[in-house]
């Protein structure tokens, strides 16, 4: 993949033996939605990583505390979901810091997985900066579940998968997770939180 070449800083999957996934969530945590993911993770035995909005964990501590509680893993999606390529740098690793005091994690995702290279080596002094190797385009409407099924069909081990816990898709995260799950352990595979 051309990306992990051009931004050898930023973590596009890992390299395993096993038959592993790292299942992670974008944008929460929100109330209803990330404590329906939580029930259903526990229910299915699976561990994910969270990519939490500061703004959003501030509301949310409990919600926080529970996802590390359940056994999985935090990491930094900035203050207010910034795209790092609109605002300064300056601005950008001020949001990243703002939201540590709601987010304890050395992981960090950038929102909408674009900022631009030049602010990666300030990050990554004090970050693992984690992207991922299958998108789910759940937010996409356009895309129908049955659609993004197939498309995990090609999911191989060591990928990292991105879906949301905003409350915009809640529908089609309800619809997808569950099957998602099943078709993956169908499969064979087994899941992981991203470690630091």
């Amino acid at each position: 993949m051309v990306f992990r070449w051009m931004f050898p800083r930023r973590r596009w999957g890992f390299s395993v033996n096993e038959k592993t996934v790292y299942l992670t969530f974008d944008d929460g945590p929100t109330e209803e939605l990330t404590e329906w993911i939580l029930r259903v993770l526990e229910e299915q035995q699976v561990v994910a990583t969270f990519f939490c909005v500061g703004a959003n964990a501030q509301k949310h501590p409990q919600l926080i505390q529970k996802i590390v509680q359940q056994g999985h893993a935090i990491g930094n999606h900035t203050m207010k979901h910034e795209k790092g390529t609109a605002v300064t740098k300056k601005e950008y690793l001020n949001s990243i810091k703002l939201a540590e005091e709601f987010i304890p994690s050395a992981l960090f995702r950038p929102p909408y997985g674009r900022m631009p290279m030049t602010y990666t080596r300030s990050i990554a002094r004090k970050y693992k900066i984690i992207m991922w190797t299958w998108l789910s385009y759940d937010y996409d409407h356009s895309v129908p579940i049955k659609t993004i099924l197939e498309k995990a069909r090609r999911i191989r081990k060591g990928d990292i998968l991105v879906l949301h816990d905003n409350q915009k898709m809640q529908g089609r995260i309800q619809e997808l997770l569950p099957q998602l799950i099943h078709q993956l352990k169908e499969a064979g595979f087994q899941f992981k939180a991203i470690s630091v």
